[in-house]
């Protein structure tokens, strides 16, 4: 697992070129009047202005030119028709139903959507939203039952496995000779569903408020902060469950007494969460290239193919790209599931820390293979999980916090606070909606004024 220390800057506005700008256009949803004045229309957001990127500082640009080969105005581009390509993704997946097979972007600047199916018919309502259209045998959901039976049985020897939507297959890495295949049989998995892959290195956990900063722990250890939380009046921070249990104390990056770990999962899960005494307040960064803050202002999981950057107290500031989401990890001390693998490096002591995608919030690092030398292969716990499992509210930038979970929102069902799944539906104003892409809800959000995140029904 990875402990680091993230702090991210404050952003400045900056125009950013959206290639699949039309993308997001193509399937909103006229807005509804705000309920609490019906006379006022409300503002309604793009993908990329939603989720922050069109908004990026210097360092994050930067980052993302070193370890992604991007110029300046080629990174801005990318992180705009990343946010797009994730709304149009949530819209047909809702649209296409079990015969979903995946999504991913591709190209340097994230311009090219596929997104796959198994019934030819639905290849006209995909290129029509701009996006490529890819018939397969398996869908996402037959592929992913399959996968959780893998689960159940998996040993060391058989440490990951994962849906590569870009293949359509799944996909399970072997350590040791024969392992993939003498599990498949051993669950009854069709093996046609099923590449086996060989890998030289098992991933393990690495061990070592402001996101991405070094925390202690009492009884020895380090790992890093994920990001800055509130529990009502309480601050705190989310982190990796494998760096501590319930009760084991805290101390800083600077040693000083910090506060103790409030619940924490795992295996199973990787999730923790750290409550901290009066002397530290949450704050809406993460530590970026060179100390600088990194702002946070969203949770919005961003697709295959996204770019990703994270922050750790050892290895400081790197970025890669998400590979595939719900993945399993078979760790010396048990299974996680539900984790994102990533090109991302890491190494001991980054556990727990930031994955950002632009501003968007992603996850807290688990574990990994390699090293920030020669490369590597890492994983995340995602975010949105985590705060909800804990009743956490993410601290960000730009927005007052709004009602705390659980207050109604005036005009319906529809709460800032909540994290949301895909699929959820709510009320607000008198409309229906459902939930595109998982996010904690926040002022400002309110569904008639994003329709990348949210379907009038």
């Amino acid at each position: 697992m990875l402990r680091r220390h993230a702090r991210a800057a404050c952003t400045a506005l900056v125009a950013a070129g959206m290639a699949l700008a039309g993308l997001q256009a193509a399937g909103s949803a006229a807005a509804a009047p705000d309920a609490r004045d019906p006379h006022r229309a409300p503002t309604v957001q793009t993908a990329a202005r939603t989720l922050g990127a069109d908004s990026a500082r210097p360092e994050l640009l930067d980052a993302m030119r070193r370890d992604l080969g991007l110029t300046h105005s080629q990174a801005l581009t990318r992180l705009a028709n990343e946010a797009e390509a994730g709304a149009t993704a949530a819209r047909l997946r809702q649209g296409l139903g079990g015969a979903f097979a995946g999504a991913w972007v591709d190209g340097a600047e994230a311009d090219t959507l596929t997104v796959a199916t198994t019934r030819a018919a639905d290849a006209t309502a995909i290129r029509a939203t701009g996006a490529r259209a890819r018939l397969v045998t398996h869908s996402l959901t037959a592929l992913e039952a399959a996968k959780q039976l893998l689960d159940r049985s998996a040993g060391t020897d058989a440490p990951v496995r994962y849906v590569d939507v870009r293949a359509n297959v799944l996909v399970v890495e072997e350590t040791r000779a024969g392992a993939g295949a003498r599990l498949v049989k051993a669950t009854g998995v069709p093996r046609e569903l099923v590449r086996v892959v060989r890998t030289g290195q098992a991933p393990r956990p690495l061990y070592d408020i402001r996101g991405g900063d070094a925390y202690y722990m009492g009884g020895g250890g380090r790992c890093s902060v994920g990001f800055a939380v509130t529990r009502g009046t309480t601050q705190g921070f989310a982190t990796a469950g494998h760096c501590g249990r319930a009760g084991t104390t805290t101390s800083g990056f600077n040693q000083v007494a910090q506060g103790s770990f409030q619940g924490s999962v795992f295996p199973g899960n990787d999730m923790a969460w750290v409550a901290t005494n009066t002397n530290w307040t949450s704050t809406p960064y993460v530590k970026g290239s060179g100390g600088a803050n990194v702002q946070v202002t969203g949770s919005v999981l961003q697709p295959v193919g996204s770019s990703v950057c994270r922050s750790g107290s050892t290895t400081g500031w790197h970025c890669g790209t998400v590979q595939q989401h719900n993945t399993s990890v078979t760790y010396p001390e048990g299974t996680i599931s539900g984790v994102t693998r990533t090109t991302v490096c890491a190494e001991p002591g980054d556990s727990g820390g930031s994955y950002i995608s632009g501003s968007q919030a992603q996850g807290v690092t688990s574990g990994g293979s390699g090293n920030c030398s020669s490369g590597g292969t890492t994983f995340f716990q995602p975010l949105n999980p985590l705060l909800q499992n804990y009743g956490l509210t993410l601290k960000t930038t730009g927005t007052d916090p709004g009602p705390g979970p659980g207050e109604p929102e005036p005009g319906g069902t529809w709460v800032a606070g909540k994290v949301y799944a895909a699929g959820d539906v709510v009320t607000y104003g008198g409309a229906s909606y459902r939930c595109l892409q998982g996010h904690q809800a926040q002022a400002g959000w309110q569904p008639p004024n994003v329709p990348a995140l949210w379907q009038r029904l």
